[in-house]
């Protein structure tokens, strides 16, 4: 299993092994999905295996030439640490020591306009049992794993199930209350574990918590929990502070390139900080194919996000404050998600006195969530009768 140290690629070692040229390569992600592009000059043949202590993806290679600068395959993402090499004359590895469990998503070869080949791997972080069993199950002598596609979307099940994610967590503490200084990550987890218990008493309805203690999370790991938990809803919950501390009351946001307001555009932009004040650099996803379907998707999504903000604010209306134009929008990383409706709703502001108060008022959070349980169950009801 060892691993030999990368050597130089000559034309005299190429003359005698004829060995693939790998001639580029590429990372891209962050901590929750992160991929790997290899050009090869042919196509080549590969196996991918997994191996624990620490979890390490491997995937092996025939005789390879790595003519790419080491620093193209330079570790980030998932991934702490990439090494690459021959094993010997037939064979090269490459070996991908990871910073938690993760699983490839996708492993496969995809040729190139020039006539040259890529070797495409997309993983994602994943739980420890699931990584414990892809090592107990797998074969040494199976060939890589089937692919599925590139955005595999969520999982159509008789399950409707709602996302609940409480906004902050760990090192990251969000706003602070003005004459109490709760912290916010507090509040959010408060009102998560409720609004999840309430709505799992709907029938037909179950609730997947993006987080159920102090933990940090960063943007990117809380919408892949929600795809992976099969969400047909996300809802994630916040109470920001603003300067102007006479603002107060609910208010419901959905995703949006251009913001609403410049109220909307700062506090998507604070909201989009969480990652990187708690020490994780702001890195760019995996990329997507950009294909006809997936934009039907991303249009159809956000229509169905639109339509549950409604439900929200009518839901709350007469019954809990809202702050004027309740519905507002703005470019939220955690409402990313291209295949599941997602809103994110501040339930007060920290800032205001009288909303300080009612956040910690356990009769007045049961309220909110009683409401909010009306919300998505008429909500559901009304994406059943039109048959979704």
């Amino acid at each position: 299993m060892g691993l030999v140290t990368v050597l130089p690629f000559t034309l005299a070692y190429a003359a005698a092994n004829r060995p693939l040229l790998a001639f580029s390569a590429r990372v891209a992600g962050d901590d929750a999905r992160t991929r790997i592009v290899i050009d090869f000059e042919k196509k080549p043949d590969f196996s991918v295996h997994y191996v624990t202590a620490p979890e390490r993806v491997i995937v092996d290679l025939p005789a390879t030439a790595f003519g790419f600068p080491a620093e193209d395959l330079a570790a980030r993402g998932l991934f702490k640490d990439i090494r690459y090499g021959t094993m010997d004359e037939q064979s090269a590895r490459i070996v991908l020591t990871a910073k938690k469990p993760v699983k490839l998503v996708l492993a496969e070869t995809q040729p190139n306009d020039n006539g040259s080949f890529r070797l495409v791997l997309d993983a994602e972080m994943t739980s420890k049992d699931t990584f414990a069993n892809l090592v107990r199950t797998q074969s040494w002598d199976m060939p890589a794993p089937p692919s599925p596609e590139p955005l595999a979307l969520t999982e159509q099940d008789n399950v409707f199930t709602v996302a609940v994610d409480a906004g902050h967590g760990g090192i990251d503490a969000g706003a602070t209350g003005a004459a109490t200084k709760t912290p916010e990550k507090t509040i959010t987890l408060a009102f998560a574990r409720a609004l999840a218990e309430r709505l799992g008493k709907i029938d037909g309805v179950k609730t997947v918590l993006t987080r159920d203690n102090d933990t940090f999370l960063s943007l990117s790991e809380r919408v892949t929990l929600a795809r992976q938990g099969h969400a047909d809803l996300f809802i994630s919950l916040h109470a920001d502070t603003l300067a102007q501390k006479d603002i107060r009351g609910a208010t419901v946001y959905t995703l949006s390139d251009k913001a609403s307001d410049r109220m909307a555009e700062n506090l998507a932009a604070r909201e989009n900080l969480s990652d990187e004040l708690a020490g994780y650099s702001i890195q760019s996803g995996p990329p997507e194919v950009a294909d006809i379907l997936l934009d039907l998707t991303r249009r159809e999504t956000q229509a169905f996000s639109t339509a549950l903000a409604a439900n929200v604010v009518e839901s709350f209306e007469g019954q809990v404050g809202l702050i004027n134009n309740p519905h507002r929008y703005a470019g939220f990383q955690v409402l990313r998600a291209p295949d599941i409706p997602s809103v994110l709703l501040e339930l007060g502001f920290l800032s205001n006195p009288e909303d300080e108060k009612l956040l910690l008022d356990e009769a007045w959070r049961q309220k909110v969530i009683d409401r909010l349980g009306d919300a998505v169950g008429r909500y559901r009801e009304r994406a059943l009768a039109n048959g979704g």
